[in-house]
């Protein structure tokens, strides 16, 4: 069986409330008052995404939606998201963090893990260098971005300690703690454990973090169907467990929530056109063709209790020879929503998604048989991708929708689809394609 380490080996920052956080840094009007931050304005039927401190202790959390968010607090501050300065931001404090040790893993916008090397592993050593951290962000980035740093023996173990005293918290956690340090725990409180895999060990009679710690390893396999369970054992005892190999890119895609004023379909399609236009120029950007194109809307639908229930979304897909080019992808945007049915639920659009998957990289692409033979087919679809590639040059120079393909919706957000993932932070140059 597997040791666990008695030295701390990782220390895991985690940035409190961050995009509340670099909201009120941004603004100090903001500092000491309740936020919501929210992806769309204008309208009290979305929901916050981010929720400062003093709003979280009003009830108000990541997910409440504004109408009762405003009932829970009348003097709440919405303010609409901008994640091209929360990547701006992350990518300052990433900086002032490397200062003091070097990066392991960026887990996430707020979130990063750092490998403790000599000196560090010991546990006062470790500490002061927390504490020179959290000194530097507030100094050399920002006063209001405070974070909550855990101290264990491997990352998992470092990540559960950041989360056990927010906000601004500093938490060791030793092996030899274990599990007492732990079992005050709720199961959910374990990152890993969703849900539905909650219900899972409930229903094998597993509902305390102690009669999980009292399981033997196999049986943790069984329970998650996979060896993933036996990791996950192990790792809640302090064990280095090395990460699986990352799997390739498998899509390039956006989505993106309407406001009111962009939901009548007519309206909503232009929102399409523009999120297809944007995947298409990051995938090109990353050296992509894709071989599927596929498009998802969710419908505005508002019915009465009374009203017979019907379709809320529609989801399509076209197979494609491989392309990157925005005119191929936008004709068969095209006859995708054409399909869409023309129903009563579909005449408002709440949210759209376009997905390109089937990803081949530009060095994998076979010789083109039909271009060798001077096609008139390849010979237009050549032209695109030049085109296509044209546009994105000059976008860059002179700003993002300096050329564009058919009309822009006036209202749309500035940077419509480049979103911020739990786990993937996206690149400068996403917020000017």
């Amino acid at each position: 069986m597997l040791k666990a380490s008695s030295t701390l080996r990782w220390i895991y920052i985690d940035l409190n409330s961050y995009f509340a956080s670099v909201e009120q840094h941004l603004n100090p009007h903001l500092r000491g008052r309740p936020v919501a931050v929210v992806p769309t304005m204008n309208t009290d039927s979305t929901c916050a995404i981010a929720a400062s401190y003093e709003a979280k202790a009003l009830g108000i959390k990541t997910g409440t939606m504004i109408y009762q968010a405003r009932r829970l607090c009348p003097d709440l501050h919405v303010v609409p998201a901008r994640h091209d300065r929360y990547v701006e931001y992350h990518h300052l404090i990433m900086a002032e963090i490397e200062h003091h040790i070097p990066l392991t893993k960026i887990c996430s916008i707020d979130e990063v893990a750092c490998r403790l090397q000599g000196s560090t592993q010991d546990k006062t050593q470790a500490i002061a260098l927390a504490h020179r951290i959290k000194q530097g962000i507030s100094d050399n980035v920002g006063i209001c971005l405070r974070s909550s740093i855990g101290i264990a023996p491997n990352r998992f173990l470092a990540k559960v300690a950041s989360n056990l005293h927010k906000p601004d918290g500093l938490t060791v956690i030793e092996s030899h703690e274990l599990p007492d340090r732990l079992v005050h725990l709720n199961l959910r409180d374990l990152p890993g454990i969703g849900r539905r895999m909650e219900r899972r060990l409930s229903d094998a009679g597993i509902t305390s973090l102690k009669a999980f710690w009292d399981l033997d390893p196999r049986h943790a396999r069984k329970l998650w169907h996979s060896v993933e369970g036996e990791r996950f054992w192990y790792a809640l005892r302090g064990v280095e467990i090395a990460d699986p190999p990352e799997n390739q890119r498998q899509t390039v895609g956006h989505s993106h929530v309407l406001s009111p004023a962009m939901r009548p379909r007519a309206k909503a399609r232009n929102v399409a056109r523009r999120l297809t236009v944007k995947a298409a120029t990051r995938m090109r950007r990353l050296g992509f063709h894709a071989t599927f194109y596929n498009l998802y809307v969710r419908y505005d639908v508002k019915r009465s209790p009374h009203q017979k229930p019907g379709p809320d979304r529609w989801q399509g897909y076209v197979k494609l020879p491989p392309t990157q080019n925005n005119f191929t992808l936008l004709t068969n945007l095209n006859s995708l929503w054409n399909a869409i049915p023309d129903s009563r639920e579909s005449q408002r659009i709440l949210q759209v998604s376009v997905a390109l998957y089937g990803l081949i990289h530009q060095n994998d692409i076979m010789p083109d048989m039909f271009q060798a033979l001077n096609d008139p087919l390849s010979r237009e679809h050549k032209k695109h991708d030049r085109l296509s590639k044209a546009m994105d040059s000059v976008n860059k120079r002179f700003g993002f929708d300096t050329i564009v393909v058919g009309s822009l919706p006036e209202p749309m957000a500035r940077f419509t689809g480049s979103k911020i993932a739990f786990t993937r932070i996206p690149q400068k140059d996403e917020f000017h394609e």
